[in-house]
């Protein structure tokens, strides 16, 4: 299906065509990028001096929480969902997606679900008063998410149960277009995104409901007088354990595919056909598993039985197993292999890298005794971002270069590209590797005060954080001008395109 359809609106917002519906997935997750990108310069602009002298009261708090939001629900899910559309369908030989309209309805839901979550800190900013901003973070942990006041948190959980139904259509599409629409695709020759996609659509069917059940359960305790989560009869704890069922295998809904992408792309450029094809599968089905057995060590501090504790530690450091297998495949494959250094394969390189840093700081929290002194330090902030941005989000610029051809029809300029790279990977290394080591000192996280003996470390956080924004300013700069002006693709038709080997000005080391 590959016709716009016509309709009262303009075609472009009625096209049922899995490209277009792919192209606007990551569209709008460029733009809610860069929107939960100026949530963090605000947070970290605030951290550059101990006390509170940037922001008033309750903005730094709006910024922390929406900034999470936007990022984990806007920015990362529906790019993987929608390099998964465009894609997946050309990997397997399927025409389209198996449910169309179901497709694009899925994508419709986000942008006013996107608005809702945000209505509280822009109605803040702008002085309405009645609109007060969520400032809870992103976890919403009651009683402050219960008790606090204003219509903005309300905002913030209707859109996110909007985002969740249609993650939860995503993959109910995507699961039925591998399933049954492969043609001449067996199990057996079926490719490695494609896997990586298939788990992680199955992962969200068991998350996300769990996840949109909590949050109708916090609104009707907010105004229907419920006590689902009242202290009183321990709520918060069950909160939690609701929360944390959807939230670690979410790590994992992100993971999967950018470790999908980097298996899929490295491969290309190493010169060698990816070491131990089947293994990395299985590694992939067994995270998706071993995913739902660990979300309690987010809870070691909140006082649970000690022998739930033991058994959630063990299956914490088992997940490390399959997680270790993959980083194994990488390796090997490049072992020996004719390595050609272009920006997708440097991206890849730099998310294998940055997984390891990010997958060892993990192992040390899934670890009792380290957990509870760690637990509250900004550690466990160096920790998840060196795997949110270091990994998930560098994997992701990689795929968007190497199949911006494909995607857009046009080349984009490799030396802004090795710009973009650099700026990147450096700023990443200065924005959270510091937070490990403050961390582990005890700089405490979530506060907008801080001690002064911990200033140095924030302020090379932040000087990372702006080397990152810059970079991705190259980024959209290198988009825009590609878009506009970059040489034509020539000659590429989909079926070579897809696996193409891109040899460009952007190839180093071309003969």
């Amino acid at each position: 299906m590959t016709d716009r359809r016509p309709g009262v609106l303009s075609p472009w917002l009625t096209t049922l065509d899995h490209r277009d519906i792919g192209r606007y997935y990551l569209l709008f997750g460029a733009l809610s990028g860069v929107w939960g990108g100026t949530d963090a310069l605000a947070v970290r602009t605030e951290l550059l001096s101990p006390a509170v002298d940037l922001w008033p009261p309750g903005t730094y708090d709006a910024f922390f929480t929406t900034h999470g939001v936007t990022m984990l629900f806007f920015f990362a899910t529906p790019v993987a969902f929608g390099f998964a559309n465009y894609l997946v369908p050309l990997l397997i030989g399927a025409d389209d997606m198996a449910f169309p309209r179901v497709n694009a309805t899925a994508f419709w839901l986000l942008p006013p679900a996107l608005v809702l979550a945000r209505a509280g800190t822009v109605g803040h900013l702008l002085g309405v008063g009645w609109l007060a901003p969520p400032a809870t973070g992103w976890t919403m942990y009651p009683p402050l998410s219960v008790e606090g006041p204003g219509l903005g948190f309300d905002f913030l959980l209707l859109g996110l149960h909007l985002a969740g139904v249609s993650t939860i259509l995503s993959a109910v599409n995507l699961i039925v277009t591998i399933v049954m629409e492969r043609e001449s695709v067996t199990w057996a020759t079926l490719d490695i995104y494609s896997w990586s996609m298939l788990t992680t659509a199955g992962l969200v069917l068991f998350a996300f409901p769990v996840l949109g059940s909590t949050l109708l359960m916090l609104l009707l305790d907010r105004h229907v007088g419920t006590v689902f989560f009242a202290t009183d009869g321990g709520g918060p704890i069950l909160f939690q354990h609701l929360f944390w069922f959807f939230g670690h295998p979410e790590v994992y809904i992100l993971i999967l595919p950018a470790m999908g992408l980097i298996s899929h792309i490295l491969p290309r450029f190493a010169g060698r056909r990816l070491f131990g094809f089947r293994y990395v599968v299985y590694s992939t089905l067994a995270i998706g598993v071993l995913s739902f057995g660990v979300w309690a060590h987010h809870m070691f501090t909140t006082g649970i039985d000690p022998r739930l504790q033991a058994s959630f530690m063990a299956v914490s450091l088992a997940i490390a197993v399959p997680s270790a297998v993959k980083t194994f495949n990488w390796i090997t494959t490049l072992w020996n292999g004719r390595v050609r250094l272009t920006a997708p394969m440097l991206f890849c390189l730099a998310a294998v890298s940055l997984f390891v840093l990010g997958g060892v700081t993990g192992v040390f929290l899934a670890s009792i005794p380290v957990d509870l002194v760690l637990h509250g330090t900004a550690f466990v902030v160096g920790h998840f971002h060196l795997l949110l941005v270091g990994t998930i989000t560098t994997a992701l610029f990689a795929a968007s270069y190497y199949w911006f051809p494909l995607i857009v029809g046009r080349w984009y300029d490799p030396g802004l590209a090795r710009a973009h790279f650099w700026l990147t990977a450096v700023g990443t290394v200065l924005a959270f590797c510091p937070l490990l080591v403050a961390g582990a000192l005890g700089l405490p996280r979530r506060m907008a005060t801080y001690p002064a003996d911990f200033a140095v470390w924030h302020t090379i956080a932040t000087v990372g954080a702006y080397i990152i924004a810059t970079g991705q300013l190259l980024w959209l700069l290198n988009v825009v001008t590609a878009v506009r002006n970059g040489e034509l693709v020539e000659n590429c038709p989909v079926p070579r395109s897809i696996d193409h080997e891109w040899r460009t000005r952007d190839d180093t080391s071309r003969d």
